[in-house]
């Protein structure tokens, strides 16, 4: 997901997003331990995307308070 999606997304998309990249990490995690994941690259792009999303929620949340 590109930063700039991101950006255009409101507090509560970002907020249900942040919810659905953490529930698909646990089920990858749970792929990963159980040997049944296909595509071990996808962990790494969702690591990612997880800080993207958390980066932006931050910057909203330091514009707010100035």
């Amino acid at each position: 997901m590109k930063a700039s999606k991101i950006r255009e997304m409101t507090q509560e998309e970002i907020a249900v997003q942040l919810a659905d990249l953490n529930k698909e990490g646990y089920n990858l995690r749970v792929q990963q331990k159980t040997g049944q994941l296909q595509n071990s690259a996808r962990v790494n792009l969702l690591k990612k995307d997880v800080a993207r999303v958390r980066t932006e929620l931050r910057s909203r949340e330091l514009a707010a308070k100035a």
